[in-house]
This record gives structure tokens, sequence and C-alpha cells, in this order.
């Protein structure tokens, strides 16, 4: 009876979370068309070849179901005993931007590395799950201190700074320090932090921030150049029509896709916004292109997905046999829950525009490797909890 509860413990007498993968499986099949949908005039305008941008990312699903598969096999507490170093590549890792030659620039910023043609991905996607590991690991060793507001609170907090620092003032990337930022605080909580802590630091930092940009807005015109791009996202999110050619461009094209839409939209395939309106729809605005060819109820269905993604995921947290593997349950699931609610928020012009591609959806095979990799283990963890 005994080595019967042990096996079961290990996990080795269980299976995955069916429900999940059969989730994580519609959302990936959704996204590839979509992919397919919304990439194909851009792609045949940019290579001649309408399948360029989808053929891409079939094959980076392809691995990213076989990370999945490795990551749902092994002992997931394995990553408890290396946490540390995994904290240290993480963020060295975001340093690769700045070696000649490994770094490049585009769009402004300088956020992926690479080598020639061979092989190129984004180090800030690699370093989203280290800092979800790490904190897993290091809020379970320190458990007993999490009431502290020195040690429970302040300490762990300056851990996220040197990599939020790196993302923010090296590769310009905001929208990664949000999320990390969203990741790092509901794991705080969940391990135990009080709330007051985080309310009253909260309104500390929101106050000290909205006289910042307050003061900043009332002296804006007093000095040439002291508009930024992100001053300038700001005011389309208020105002996109002051610039509908410019800075508004993208966010109207968008609220005209999802317009056009309606109940049951124009059908798949059937969007004209794609049609060089909307730059690049397969990657961060490919959301607005889903409204408009499968409406309301199309859009509903996909956020339905993600709701019942984002429960298995709390169930599996609630399950789990162990803090740590809570606590990693609890960040991967808050990692997808963060970037769909930025996404679509930016998509329908509810929040100024960050950048956050739409998980399962947006092109990028950094992304969704990595993704899936995190489902793996999400799946991995989901096997050694109770029946969920």
């Amino acid at each position: 009876m005994q080595k019967k509860e042990k096996k079961a413990v290990n996990g080795s007498s269980k299976q995955i979370d069916f429900v999940l993968l059969v989730i994580i499986i519609l959302l990936l099949a959704l996204g590839i068309i979509m992919v397919l949908s919304a990439s194909a005039p851009s792609a045949l305008a940019e290579t001649g070849n309408s399948y360029t941008y989808v053929t891409k990312q079939i094959q980076f699903a392809v691995l990213g179901f076989i990370a999945m598969f490795f990551a749902s096999r092994f002992d997931y507490k394995i990553l408890q005993k290396l946490y540390w170093p995994i904290y240290w590549v993480s963020v060295g890792i975001l340093l690769l931007v700045l070696v000649p030659g490994l770094g490049i620039s585009a769009n402004g910023a300088k956020r992926w590395i690479g080598i020639g043609n061979l092989f190129q991905f984004q180090p800030s996607e690699l370093t989203k799950i280290g800092m979800i590991i790490f904190y897993a690991g290091y809020l379970t060793d320190h458990k007993n201190e999490l009431r502290s507001f020195t040690k429970g609170f302040i300490k762990p907090l300056l851990f996220i700074l040197p990599p939020v620092f790196i993302a923010y003032f090296i590769q310009n990337h905001l929208s990664v320090c949000l999320v990390m930022a969203s990741i790092v605080a509901v794991m705080m909580l969940m391990a135990g932090c009080k709330i007051s802590h985080f309310v009253l630091s909260g309104l500390s930092v929101g106050g000290l921030g909205g006289g910042a940009l307050f003061l900043y807005l009332a002296t804006k015109g007093q000095s040439a150049g002291a508009s930024s791009f992100r001053l300038d996202r700001i005011l389309n999110f208020m105002n996109p029509w002051a610039d509908s050619t410019g800075t508004g461009w993208q966010t109207i094209q968008s609220l005209y896709a999802i317009g056009s839409g309606g109940l049951f939209g124009t059908g798949l395939g059937e969007s004209k916004q794609k049609y060089l309106y909307i730059p690049m729809p397969q990657n961060d605005f490919i959301f607005s292109i889903l409204a408009e060819e499968l409406g309301f109820v199309g859009c509903t269905g996909v956020i339905i997905l993600f709701a019942l993604f984002v429960w298995r995921g709390i169930l599996i947290a609630m399950k789990a046999p162990d803090m740590f593997g809570s606590l990693l349950s609890t960040g991967i699931t808050t990692l997808v829950m963060v970037q769909v609610v930025i996404n679509i928020g930016v998509v329908t012009n509810s929040i100024p525009n960050t950048g956050m591609p739409l998980p399962f959806f947006s092109a990028g095979g950094t992304s969704l490797v990595i993704l899936l990799a995190m489902c793996g283990i999400l799946l991995n963890i989901s096997k050694s909890s109770s029946k969920v």
C-alpha cells in the first residue's frame, strides 16, 4: 500500500491533465489557421509566397510540441535545486544583445540575438520562464520570511530589478517589464506575502508615477525634443484620430477591422484590413483580424478557451503536491493570462500600445516554442497533483 502511494506521489501512475492538453491543441490549431489567414497578403508582397509565415509557424509548433513532450516527462522538482543558476542565466542572457555580431536591431530596439539566418530568438522569452522558476524556488525556500516587510517583501523584489533594468534601458522593452512585474507580484501574493504591503507600495509608486507624468506633460512644449515614442503612444491611446496617418494608423485600422466583423464576422480568410492596412497583421494585432473574420462569436470562443486554460492552470496550482509546483503553475498561468489581457487591451485601444504578442496566435518562433515548453511543465505538475 505504501509503495502504491509513493508511486502516485511521484506522478508515475498518473496521467497529465487531458482537458488542458485539449485546450492547448485547440488554441494552437486556431492560431496556425489565423497566422495563415492574416499573413498571406504580407507574405506574398514581401517574399512572393503566401505561405512563408505559416510554414515557419508550423515548424516552430512542431519544435514546441517536442519541447512540451520532454518538459512533461522530466521531474519538475529538479528545477527547484537549480533556481539560482537559472536566475543568473536569465539575467545574463538579456545582455547578449550588446555583443557585437550577436545582437540584432529591429524597429529601433535591440531585443534579438542570432547568427545570420541560422537562428534568431528573443532572450526575454527565456528570461520570463527563468524568473518564474527562480521566484518559485526562492519563495519556497524563504516561506517563513514572507510576512516580513523587509525580508518577505522588499528583499524578493530586489531580484526583479536587474532584468527589468536591462530590458527597459538596454532593450527598450517596456512590455516585458510589465509582464515580469505582474507575474512576480501574483507569485509573491500566492506565496503568502501581505496584501497590505502591495497596496501601500502600489499607491506610493502610482502617486509618484502620476506626478512625474503630469510634470512631463506640463513641460512638454517648453523644450525641443521633449516628446518620446512612449509619450506618443499615450497620446495616441487617448485620441488615435489626432494623427490618423501616423502614430494612430495601426490602432485605427485595428478598430476598423474589429467593427467590420460584427456578430459572426466576414468569414475566414475574408478580412480586408490584412491587405497591407494593418502593419504585420500576423503579429501583435492578429486578434483584430480574428475579430474581423470570425466576429464577436469567434472572439468570445477564443477568450473562453483562454479562460479555460487559466482555470485549469489555477486548479493545477491549487492541487499541486508542493509549494514549488504550486508557485510554478501560478507563474506560468499568470504569464499567459497577463499577455492575453494586454494584447486584447492594445488591439481594442483599451490600453496604450505596448507591443505584446497573443499567446498561441501571434507569429513568432521563440515565444511559441517556449510557451509550449512551459505548457509541458504545467502538464508535468498536473501528473503529480491530486485529481483536477
